[in-house]
């Protein structure tokens, strides 16, 4: 893994990216420079306060609100959803929530093509590419198109101040992992590299002052701001080895989606050092730690963030299925990925112990 190569070509579709406080009670702004006026709020069930605060403030601009966004995005659930946006005529869509909300409606304007405003409420960065991951029949898979890409996203740090400290590391957690994988893909280019270091950077000073003080809108802020700055390294160039961990244990065994990440990265991050420690280099020097992935390990740990896959209710013979299914149609990944050395990363996982 050599240093990145001068010539590449950086090519982003338009969006409206705006980090305003109190921001998610101005949508309707956003909406008239889609030429939009007919909008459907989209929700998880937990959320569907937030979403009422969202069509309360809109007024005659919402058409409806539907509140059963569900994690991995179950094509099911997509087709529930777009049969009420039909119904009720809407013109664009307005999701607000985490990666559950935000894949809902991406799926939705894969195959209608309306246009899209995002809310996040947690730190998944799904937002900011082109990439829809979903599920059918226990498999999650994904597909990039111009259609799923957001046209507006809105960072409102309000919105995050009453994530649970949990789900705020975990969620850092998950982006933090975009970017570090976008260190080592086989297309990062300078760029890339920058919004990595930058958007980790963001998160490595931001997390502890959020988890000592759930309330600091400037931390808030400035871990929104590596949100997205993570979320675009992931539409930008390739993952490897640890989202395809994720995926499949999301979609085989339905876990936690923030948590599965936290979980891996470390695992992961070592798996992959041995080949792509120059690129790692500087993560561990941001971490204070001699190598990547004992640095993650030890800053999650600092941060509580969960440690084992069998707190999760992964059971030690589900394992040979994961390892099974994450040698087939394996992602680019800088080391060879072989089963029995996947197996061995998942257990470390499983059992909660650093990575080897």
């Amino acid at each position: 893994m050599g240093a990145f190569y001068a010539g590449f070509i950086a090519e982003e579709l338009p969006v409206r990216v705006r980090f305003a406080r109190g921001g998610r009670l101005e949508l309707a702004e956003d909406m008239e420079k889609l030429g939009c006026m007919r909008a459907l709020v989209l929700t998880t069930r937990h959320q569907a306060g937030q979403g009422e605060q969202i069509v309360s403030a809109l007024g005659s601009k919402c058409v409806g609100l539907f509140s059963n966004a569900t994690m991995h995005t179950p094509v099911e659930v997509t087709q529930e959803a777009m049969e009420v946006a039909q119904k009720l005529e809407a013109d664009c869509l307005i999701s607000i929530g985490g990666g559950s909300t935000t894949g809902l409606g991406k799926a939705i304007a894969y195959h209608t093509d309306l246009p899209q405003i995002v809310v996040p409420t947690t730190y998944a960065g799904s937002e900011a590419t082109s990439i829809l991951g979903q599920t059918e029949k226990g498999v999650k898979t994904t597909l990039m198109s111009e259609r799923v890409q957001p046209e507006v996203i809105v960072y409102d740090a309000e919105l995050v101040v009453g994530l649970p400290a949990a789900m705020t590391v975990t969620s850092g957690l998950n982006a933090i992992a975009h970017a570090v994988e976008g260190l080592y893909a086989r297309d990062r280019n300078r760029l890339s590299d920058t919004l990595a270091l930058q958007g980790i950077g963001a998160f490595v000073d931001g997390l502890p002052l959020v988890v000592d003080n759930p309330s600091d809108l400037d931390a808030r802020e400035d871990t929104l701001f590596g949100s997205w700055l993570c979320g675009t390294v992931l539409g930008q160039v390739g993952m490897s080895l640890h989202h395809k961990l994720c995926h499949v244990l999301g979609g085989s065994l339905n876990l936690p989606h923030a948590d599965t990440h936290a979980i891996i990265l470390p695992h992961a991050i070592a798996y992959n050092e041995s080949a792509a420690k120059a690129c790692l280099a500087p993560v561990a020097a941001l971490l204070g730690s001699k190598t990547a992935g004992a640095g993650f390990y030890d800053f999650a740990m600092k941060l509580g963030a969960p440690a084992a896959l069998k707190d999760l209710g992964v059971t030690k013979s589900q394992l040979d299925l994961v390892a099974d299914l994450a040698v087939k149609n394996v992602y680019w990944n800088p080391r060879p990925v072989e089963r029995d050395e996947v197996y061995a990363l998942l257990t470390r996982a499983w059992e909660g112990a650093p990575p080897a």
